[in-house]
């Protein structure tokens, strides 16, 4: 049910850094824009995947939420 395949139960054991990740050691050389884009992908995933679980385990509530955001979006309309 995962997407990432190397999501362990939740606690690495090691430092975390300051987005939640684990710390990494002043890097040598900057992160390169495909490592970026993988890791905006697998985070993307993931929250699609937490949001649909959610939906799936609190129907009432995900309806109200989604009836609340049609009218904000009715309210907001131009």
């Amino acid at each position: 049910m995962t997407s990432n395949p190397n999501a362990g139960g939740g606690s690495t054991g090691g430092p975390l850094g300051p987005s939640g990740g684990p710390a990494r050691a002043a890097p040598d050389h900057p992160e390169t824009e495909t490592e970026r884009r993988k890791r905006r992908a697998v985070f993307l995933r993931e929250l699609a995947e937490a949001r649909e679980l959610r939906a799936r385990v609190q129907p009432r509530r995900t309806k109200e939420r989604r009836m609340r955001e049609a009218m904000r979006m009715r309210t907001f309309r131009i």
